[in-house]
């Protein structure tokens, strides 16, 4: 075991492994350990156990044969030829491994071996035979004798008076030991087995009940999804405070400790709700079930608006949670509201006051009064003369600038604003972008903008425009304020043919836009939302030192799609 965790890489950790295989892992190296350390113990126990048992065995069977009349008689007798075929059937019917038999001077009268009788018995276990001989006590030995090594009982053979005539020495070979311990030794294998096949089917239907129960999820993305969801209820202005069943808080957030004017280094976790917010309605939905929702109350000398949702479980209320802010923030945010609304009637107003004004135009140049005429129109194309000086500061070229121009006419038709940023310049444009695709990049992103801005805000929205020629790239950027652009619509805004309007003929500038753009060996992002308000922010990036025949080939060079298409210049994926 210790050698299979050192042979795993050093950067190997269990974390990197599924939550079922590493039960199984640590349930089946516990079960492991625990059987093998089990079963050595129990094995070792029954070494000793069945030497101990047998050396008492071999002395019992030994003073048994010792008092036999016939071994007392053969062995005073000294009469070797009787008792080398008694002691081998003794042996054989006894079912021990040798049967041995000394005179009162330790030479053998019997031996299995029969070229060893005669010889004296001190080649096995001569101190031994000295006890039983000279004292006449029986012992028990574990010697490596001539037959090998053995566990033997030797008992003294006596006459009638109790001396000492001879002795007995019965033993078992170590060998039938060994044998009867790797009989068990085999069952224990078998055993450490089934325990660990039973350790890894518990493991896994632990794990499965235990994952069901966590919703398939490792621990690591528990912990990891916990402190998120804790990190978002500390961020949230919203106060948040949820009790289980038995109306203990499980959960409340800083915004709502500041909120009830609690003291924000005392932990409240566990402890009953009434204990915290005495008169709280959570306990009656707790117990009704029935969610109450935008209730103004009193807590704590602050006017809240409160909602108490019901946390449900198989049908069964399992807790409520209780979100809460003070009253004069949402008030706040309905005057905002209200201003807004105020403001789009007043641009309502002044279009209507501005269309009156045209009329009046119209009817000064029908009664031939021109002078007051140009003097109304100048005074109303003070903003656009405005716009004009600031194009021309913004760049020398004549196309790029008559598109800005017609561009802030559409706004103006739309009842938008496109307004360009102060800072802008761009009169560095390289040879290797050719005019027309750069304008087309222009247009089509406008163009978008506008519509998007349009459908969502109506006509008090803004359309903002960057561009810069510093550095090594043109960089150019444009925001709209509409209702933004989903990760699944970022994917496939720039499909030729996609768009989510029902009419025909979209689907094709943002295409136009992407395609110019990798020719050009740029770079298109795009940034949603942008703002409280929503809104997408696409950004273009071209490089100067781009390869210029590339470009220039590809100018000549038709796009895909419908070629009479190529110069559709609006595109809106926002509705």
């Amino acid at each position: 075991m210790v050698s299979f965790f050192r042979a795993l890489p050093r950067h190997f950790s269990l974390r990197q492994l599924r939550f079922k295989t590493r039960m199984i892992m640590i349930l089946g190296a516990i079960t492991l350990i625990q059987t093998v350390g089990l079963g050595y113990f129990a094995l070792h126990y029954l070494d000793q156990a069945l030497n101990e048992q047998m050396g008492r065995q071999a002395v019992q069977l030994a003073q048994t044969i010792a008092h036999m009349p016939l071994i007392r008689e053969a062995v005073a007798g000294g009469e070797p030829d009787q008792l080398q075929p008694f002691s081998l059937e003794l042996a054989d019917v006894a079912k021990v491994s040798f049967v041995v038999i000394g005179d009162q001077h330790g030479i053998r009268l019997a031996h299995p071996n029969a070229a060893k009788v005669g010889h004296p018995m001190w080649d096995d276990d001569g101190e031994t035979d000295d006890l039983v001989l000279q004292q006449g006590q029986p012992s028990v030995s574990r010697v490596e004798g001539s037959l090998g090594l053995s566990v033997r009982g030797k008992a003294p053979v006596k006459n009638v008076q109790g001396q000492v005539t001879g002795i007995v020495s019965v033993g078992y070979l170590l060998d039938t030991v060994h044998q009867t311990v790797q009989t068990y030794q085999s069952s224990m294998f078998v055993a450490i087995g089934l325990f660990f096949i039973f350790s890894v089917l518990t493991a896994l239907g632990f794990s499965h009940h235990f994952k069901k129960a966590i919703f398939h999820l490792e621990p690591e993305q528990i912990g990891r999804m916990f402190h998120e969801q804790k990190i978002i209820l500390e961020t949230m202005r919203e106060g948040i405070v949820a009790v289980n069943q038995k109306g203990e808080v499980s959960l409340i957030n800083s915004a709502a400790l500041r909120a009830l004017q609690l003291d924000e280094n005392v932990s409240y976790q566990g402890r009953h709700i009434l204990d915290v917010i005495p008169h709280s309605e959570m306990l009656d939905v707790l117990q009704s079930g029935e969610p109450h929702y935008d209730e103004e109350i009193w807590l704590a000398d602050h006017h809240l608006i409160v909602n108490r949702i019901p946390l449900r479980q198989n049908g069964q209320v399992m807790g409520v949670v209780s979100s809460f802010r003070l009253k004069n923030e949402v008030d706040l945010v309905s005057r905002k509201l209200t201003r807004i609304r105020q403001y789009a009637e007043t641009l309502r107003s002044q279009s209507h006051e501005y269309n009156n004004k045209l009329n009046t135009i119209a009817g000064l140049i029908q009664i031939q009064s021109y002078d007051k005429a140009l003097a109304l129109i100048g005074h109303e194309t003070q903003l656009h003369q405005s716009f004009i000086h600031q194009v021309m500061a913004l760049t020398d070229d004549k196309m790029l600038a008559g598109c800005l121009l017609g561009k802030f006419n559409r706004a103006r038709e739309l009842g938008l604003r496109l307004v360009i940023d102060p800072d802008s310049q761009c009169h560095d444009i390289p040879a290797a972008i050719p005019r027309g695709q750069l304008i087309s990049i222009v247009s089509n992103l406008i163009d978008n903008a506008f519509e998007a801005t349009f459908h969502h805000r109506g006509e008090q929205g803004e359309v903002r425009l960057s561009m810069t020629d510093l550095g090594h790239e043109l960089i150019l950027e444009v925001e709209d304020e509409g209702p933004g652009i989903s990760d699944s619509q970022q994917q496939r805004i720039f499909d030729h043919g996609y768009t989510t309007k029902h009419q025909p003929g979209h689907g094709i500038g943002l295409h136009l836009v992407k395609t110019l753009v990798t020719r050009f060996q740029g770079l298109i992002t795009i940034e949603s939302p942008v703002g409280d308000g929503q809104g997408s922010r696409f950004t273009v990036y071209l490089p100067k030192d781009g390869d210029e025949s590339t470009c220039h080939d590809f100018a000549e060079k038709p796009l895909s799609g419908n070629p009479r298409q190529q110069n559709t210049s609006r595109e809106n994926p926002h509705d």
